[in-house]
């Protein structure tokens, strides 16, 4: 029996955000599990988890279970998500939820299924339903599916870009780029210490992304702390704006390529739609300074960050939930 009360989900590469029927968004946490080795135990998970990465405790292991948008580790993210649950009280109670949770519209479908595999390692206490991200990133956006609008949404997130024109609850042409906000860092720190010679956390890297980006930011420089890469001792440096935007360009221009690519192919029906609503920016690449003038100039039309972009596919699966929107795929 199904009990009210029905879960959104959006498991992502770097963050989880949980949404629950009658609450609203319940939980905001990493997308990250520490373990403890001497003791074979979860130590932390979430934001407790990621305060400690990089840090490397004794005996701690600390995981980011997702990798490009999917499960990497389907242990760890078990532990991960029933943890999450847990705390937000989204399984209390005797009866099964239903869950709708997204994945990459790209996900095969042993990545799929390993969703549901990973709800599946405790007691079944939710009937989980499978919806591809660029759906619901276009209810999330402003896009009126349930009236079969149609709208252009390109969701940069922590492992994967998702660029898709949408009609109805459907998707119409999609693409997905395991490319996106984690390769920009790691593109930071590769850059920081072969230029500079020093050695970035990703924390660091994230920090001169949202910084600085494509754009330059209003000094054209950022202070960052790290290591000297010959001497290991920690160091102040200030991080020029040009290493930056060169150390962004290859994954800005594959995801410029990218939404190129989808917006060549689309019926001539949904161009009205894809022009009068103009693309949809989400995700949290869609803060990177000079990401939405870069691809409004390549698309030729205007490009529009939406409102708390970081949270607009758990937004728009919520609406799903609410509005009787097209169900996910049903999977259990």
């Amino acid at each position: 029996m199904l009990s009210r009360g029905s879960v959104a989900i959006d498991l992502g590469t770097v963050n989880t955000l949980v949404w629950v029927d009658g609450r609203g968004l319940v939980l905001d946490e990493p997308s990250t599990i520490a373990i403890d080795g001497s003791a074979g135990s979860v130590a932390a998970i979430g934001a407790a988890a990621e305060a400690l990465a990089d840090k490397e405790p004794k005996d701690i292991r600390v995981i980011h279970p997702l990798r490009d948008g999917v499960i990497a580790d389907l242990d760890a993210t078990a532990e991960l998500l029933h943890g999450f649950l847990r705390r937000s009280g989204a399984l209390s109670g005797p009866f099964k939820r239903r869950a709708l949770v997204c994945v990459p519209g790209g996900a095969t479908w042993v990545e799929r299924r390993s969703v549901v595999a990973a709800f599946g390692t405790r007691r079944p206490r939710c009937v989980v339903e499978l919806v591809d991200e660029p759906v619901a990133a276009a209810a999330g956006a402003g896009f009126d599916l349930s009236a079969g609008a149609g709208g252009f949404v390109v969701d940069v997130g922590g492992g994967t870009t998702e660029v898709a024109a949408v009609a109805g609850w459907r998707v119409v042409r999609a693409e997905t780029l395991r490319m996106a906000g984690n390769a920009m860092d790691e593109a930071i720190i590769n850059a920081a210490r072969s230029s500079l010679g020093m050695i970035l956390g990703q924390r660091a890297a994230r920090q001169l992304k949202t910084e600085l980006g494509l754009s330059g930011g209003p000094e054209g420089w950022a202070e960052a702390v790290g290591l000297d890469a010959a001497r290991r001792t920690p160091r102040i440096e200030k991080v020029p704006a040009d290493l930056v935007a060169s150390a962004l360009e290859p994954v800005v221009a594959a995801i410029g390529v990218t939404v190129e690519t989808v917006l060549s192919d689309i019926p001539a029906g949904l161009a009205e739609d894809v022009v009068r609503g103009q693309v949809r920016l989400s995700g949290g690449g869609a803060l990177l300074p000079g990401l939405a003038e870069r691809l409004a100039s390549l698309a030729g039309i205007g490009v529009q960050v939406v409102e708390d972009p970081l949270r607009c596919v758990v937004r728009g699966a919520a609406k799903m939930l609410t509005a009787g929107g097209a169900p996910g795929v049903p999977t259990r």
